[in-house]
């Protein structure tokens, strides 16, 4: 494969920054507001940690105590040996989306590769993939076919690239016990293409790709990505970081843009990245925005995406999950600022999501029923909110963990000569105050979606005062379609 060369493709862009700004985020994603991920592979097997190929190597981690109660010693029974219990036995990719359909969701996300180098798709390059080993699957073209079946646009996500180091900890040995120096099975040099990782050092909380890495391994991580583009040509392809490896990850984004530009006549793909420190380049413009767990405090020029979680990464039994009053909220807060909310909905093992999450999505959906209007194919309003109460440190380090919204908060967003208000608490005196709204928006309607009654409105103190209806007609959040003569 080293012998191979990478390759731009053919078309307009090219491995620069100039070529790769471009890129015109596409109107399809600008419009869909919602996604459903599915990162899921075989470190769900034990159910125990997001980060289980890496944190099973870390002497005293609940992961590493974990698995020497259930598996064994990492000498002899590691990584290797869990990828095989991977079986996928229900599996069932068309039942699966027709619960994402029906939860709201207008894009889907595969987990294509993770940091534990297995590739979920019927892989060119590698063996450790899931049609030769685990599941005998080719869990990406499956999710993919149920995905265009329904309309839905398709992506893949990557998470190789940036974390060189990640699974260091496999070449390493314990430091007390019983088991004191005996070398876990990362040192193997018959599963060096498995755990590809150097040791950087003895620091093992290091584990970003860093600026120098051996140029077999770029080459490498350049074909396997291309082949997974050219597999499963994905609408959305997201990378766990910045741009990898300098010109080779501009190279595939080039590559990406141009087969993609083929592939449908116009540039309808979105490439994901990060603008995380020490996590390689982040370039503005050459790509889509992605806030992994986070908020955004703003709304921006461009449309940008939030990844999250209801539970942990990996599904994990007893981790807590997200509530629908905190899903909506995100979902509510982000497309008020331009944004897009990428929701990863864990998977057990054996293919399917718990009755939680099944409940969850149930409602979700049911709560998009009545209030979608408001959510897809919306702009920004001239400000995102008003009464804003949420941390300020949740919008400026960008941390969801902060993010928590206030009784009186408001949301706005926009299609036409409508201006959607969205409150989150069913106000005590059944009235909302909106002094966003003034009389020179010449509101000529206000109606509560999912409510027949007529609703009253007046302007006291140049704000829109509306009478809800004495009795809440839903305990999450609520909207306003606010009519105007768009004067």
């Amino acid at each position: 494969m080293l012998r191979l060369p990478r390759t731009e493709g053919v078309g307009p862009f090219k491995a620069t920054d100039e070529s790769l700004k471009q890129y015109q985020c596409p109107q399809w994603f600008r419009d869909a507001k919602f996604g459903i991920w599915a990162h899921w592979g075989p470190q769900c097997v034990p159910m125990c940690d997001g980060w289980y190929a890496r944190n099973m190597y870390m002497e005293g981690s609940k992961a590493y105590q974990y698995h020497r109660e259930h598996y064994g010693h990492p000498s002899t029974f590691g990584f290797k040996d869990i990828i095989p219990l991977w079986k996928a036995e229900t599996f069932d990719p068309e039942k699966l989306m027709d619960k994402y359909v029906a939860a709201g969701a207008k894009y889907f996300v595969a987990l294509g590769v993770h940091v534990d180098n297995y590739d979920c798709w019927h892989s060119k390059y590698t063996k450790w993939n899931a049609v030769t080993l685990g599941p005998k699957k080719n869990i990406v073209g499956m999710w993919q076919e149920a995905a265009k079946k329904r309309g839905l646009r398709f992506g893949v996500s990557e998470h190789l690239s940036n974390y060189y180091y990640w699974l260091g900890p496999s070449k390493l040995a314990d430091q007390d016990g019983s088991h004191k120096d005996i070398l876990y099975d990362g040192n193997d040099p018959d599963y060096a293409d498995l755990y590809f990782s150097q040791v950087h050092g003895t620091d093992m909380r290091v584990f970003n790709t860093p600026d120098i890495t051996p140029a077999y391994w770029q080459h490498e991580w350049f074909h396997r990505m291309k082949d997974l583009i050219d597999q499963h040509d994905p609408d959305l392809f997201y990378i766990d970081g910045g741009i990898p490896f300098g010109d080779v990850g501009r190279q595939l984004m080039a590559y990406y843009y141009n087969h993609n530009l083929l592939s449908n006549k116009k540039l309808e793909g979105v490439f994901n990245i990060k603008n995380i420190s020490n996590l390689c380049e982040y370039v503005e413009g050459v790509g889509t925005l992605d806030l992994e767990r986070g908020v955004a405090n703003k709304i921006t020029e461009e449309p940008w995406q939030i990844d999250t979680c209801l539970g942990n990464w990996f599904y994990e039994k007893g981790y807590p999950y997200k509530t629908i009053h905190q899903v909506v909220a995100f979902l509510v807060d982000t497309v008020s600022k331009n944004g897009n909310l990428l929701l990863n909905v864990p998977l057990m093992p054996n293919g399917e999501i718990d009755e939680t999450c099944d409940l969850l999505l149930k409602i979700l959906g049911q709560w998009l029923d009545i209030n979608g209007e408001a959510i897809y194919g919306t702009r920004p309003w001239r400000v995102y909110g008003e009464n804003i109460k949420t941390k300020l440190k949740a919008t400026e380090s960008k941390n969801e963990d902060d993010f928590i919204i206030g009784d009186r908060e408001l949301r706005f967003t926009k299609k036409d000569d409508v201006i959607y208000v969205f409150g989150f608490t069913w106000p005590k005196d059944g009235k909302v105050r909106i002094q966003a709204i003034n009389p020179s928006d010449h509101v000529t309607h206000v109606k509560l979606l999912g409510c027949n009654e007529a609703i009253g409105y007046a302007f006291i103190d140049n704000g829109l005062v509306v009478n809800l209806p004495k009795e809440p007609l839903t305990d999450i959040a609520f909207t306003l379609k606010v009519s105007t003569n768009g004067e």
